[in-house]
């Protein structure tokens, strides 16, 4: 037990009366049980960062300690569901959250159909499948928390979580429900190479700048550049078998959008709704700031519990920046020395025990698992060097920078194609060319045209196109294709919103071919750069990322026959 001596907004500290606490131990604050935890315990009193709103507890108030760390509950009935940063479910929670309220996250009374997998007798080792439940579409896999004997095995039938559905000899008893607390990664067997690039649908992304599943990508960009909707995007689009949202500190316009929204979306997948492989945790700017904090971890954790099940799970942050000023704030309160621009000095070592627990890794049961973790930033006026941008670009691996004049011309997604890079081209180069053994030829084509397009536009804007060489306005008319027709898409538009490899293949085949095609023109018959651009063969290439969907790509070759026909037919007749 403890008694307050010390408010400030989310800080409390507490004078001890008796044992002191342990570090990051879970406290219960006041007379409402505030859930907080232990930061920090010096001789006689410990520091709790709460994480709910302290508006109305009073000195000397009793501080609980809980002896257990904050945990997140892991169980059937996580799925299609919405949470706080603390796990509270938002559906049972009402139009505003009373101080002090607590729901358990999940249906302790609702039966699922367990289907046994071991049997009697049978040596169990820790997280071995003991069972799965069917969660809708989802196979729900029940892993052993204990290694031993089977003395017990439930047999087929409705059980609830809280039901023992395996014994072993030691008396240790396995439900369907497990606690595990957030800031402890849950353990695997070994750490394997990411190799297999997670399919977004976005060509910019996965042909230009790929992230692999198991990986970590950075979304850094000012206000108004689309992160919110790139990453939305991601969500409703990646190949991931299940989302986990979090809403970090987010506006709540933003939430409802997603609440809304999701639950209409069709799963391009699976043909069923969306929301049914995805867990949303919703911390919204009007939620106590320190909640910003465990909400990151509780995000983390349940995907790990899914990982280990020999799921890919995709983990969409939005915003760690916001995360990042509840931890300046926090450490103001306690009184911490500042460093850069007031964050603390352990800035960096909180953002990279984050993203560290991304990974592509085997699980103890043999199966194989990742968590991609994909985290937007919100650098102030777009400042890319501000210290969580920076710290955060330390520890990912792709760095997606998000351009405000790209998204005020409309350009979709706001991707700057100079700025952006990828770490992960050469460990997924070999799925790629299993697909097309041009795959990174073509890929560094397009990024040279587009470094060249950028040095040659300074002089387009001063001068204008015409002031160019003829054949450094190829360069300017191909790269304006490539960014018209790849690298723009339409996530409103039911065929251009997501694009298949194999379509990301053709596409970027066919703009390698009319610059081919242009370069033979112009070297043999000296044909200005507006007849080339103004077949309608180039047209019709357009109108085809909207036309042309992922089940029809056999019309693009029609396509390329007709592209060919056209240049062979103009450089013959060209001048006669």
């Amino acid at each position: 037990m403890a008694r307050i001596s010390y408010i400030s907004g989310s800080v409390v500290k507490a004078r001890l009366e008796g044992e002191r606490p342990s570090l990051l131990e879970m406290v219960y604050v006041g007379k409402d049980k505030l859930i907080g935890e232990v930061i920090s315990v010096s001789e006689d009193e410990a520091v709790v960062q709460v994480y709910e709103n302290t508006e109305g507890i009073s000195l000397g108030e009793d501080v609980t300690f809980s002896g257990e760390m904050l945990s997140a509950v892991l169980s059937p009935g996580l799925l299609g569901k919405a949470f706080d940063g603390i796990q509270r479910p938002l559906d049972r929670l009402g139009r505003r959250i009373k101080k002090g309220e607590k729901h358990f996250p999940v249906d302790r009374d609702k039966r699922w159909r367990f289907f046994p997998s071991v049997k009697e007798g049978e040596y169990i080792f820790y997280s071995q499948e003991i069972g799965y439940v069917e969660e809708g579409s989802f196979i729900h896999r029940i892993l052993s928390t204990g290694e031993g004997r089977a003395v017990y095995v439930a047999g087929e039938g409705d059980y609830t979580v809280e039901d023992t559905v395996v014994k072993l000899e030691n008396g240790t008893e396995i439900k369907m429900l497990r606690e595990h607390p957030l800031r402890v990664p849950l353990r695997f067997k070994k750490r394997l190479k990411p190799d297999i690039p997670m399919i977004t649908g976005q060509r910019i992304i996965d042909f230009l700048f790929p992230i692999a599943k198991g990986g970590t990508a950075s979304i850094p960009g000012g206000f108004g550049t689309g992160k919110t909707v790139l990453q939305q995007t991601l969500a409703k689009w990646s190949d991931a078998d299940l989302i986990v949202y979090i809403g970090c500190g987010e506006r709540g316009n933003e939430m409802t959008e997603v609440l809304n929204e999701f639950p209409q979306l069709e799963d391009p997948y699976t043909g069923k709704k969306l929301i049914e492989r995805t867990v949303l945790i919703a911390n919204t700017s009007d939620m106590p700031v320190s909640a910003r904090e465990a909400s990151i971890y509780l995000g983390i954790t349940i995907a790990e519990y899914f990982r280990d099940m020999g799921y890919h799970v995709a983990l969409m942050a939005d915003s760690t920046s916001r995360w990042a000023e509840a931890i300046r704030e926090l450490s103001a309160r306690i009184n911490e020395i500042p460093a850069e621009e007031g964050f603390p000095a352990d800035l960096a070592s909180k953002i990279a025990s984050v993203y560290e627990r991304a990974g592509y890794v085997e699980t103890f049961s043999g199966k194989k698992g990742s968590i991609t973790v994909i985290g937007a930033v919100s650098p102030p006026g777009g400042d890319f060097s501000e210290p969580v941008t920076r710290h955060t670009r330390r520890f990912t691996t792709v760095f997606w920078a998000l351009d405000k004049e790209l998204a005020s011309s409309r350009f979709y997604p706001a991707i700057n194609y100079m700025l952006s890079y990828s770490g992960y081209v050469d460990t997924v180069r070999r799925w790629w060319e299993e697909r097309s053994p041009e795959w990174f030829d073509l890929r560094e084509w397009m990024i040279k045209i587009l470094q060249e397009d950028d040095k040659l536009q300074r002089i387009v804007k001063l001068l204008g196109s015409e002031s160019l060489p003829e054949d450094k306005r190829l360069v300017v008319e191909i790269a304006y294709l490539i960014k018209e027709i790849f690298l723009q898409q339409n996530a409103f538009d039911p065929v251009d919103a997501h694009s298949s490899p194999e379509k990301q293949i053709k596409m970027a085949e066919i703009l390698r071919l009319i610059y081919d095609l242009w370069i033979k023109a112009f070297e043999e018959k000296k044909i200005p750069v507006k007849i080339l651009k103004d077949q309608p063969e180039i047209q019709a290439f357009l109108r085809s990322k909207y036309e042309i969907g992922n089940d029809r790509i056999e019309e693009y070759d029609r396509l390329i026959e007709r592209i060919k026909e056209r240049y062979h037919h103009l450089i013959l007749s060209y001048g006669e």
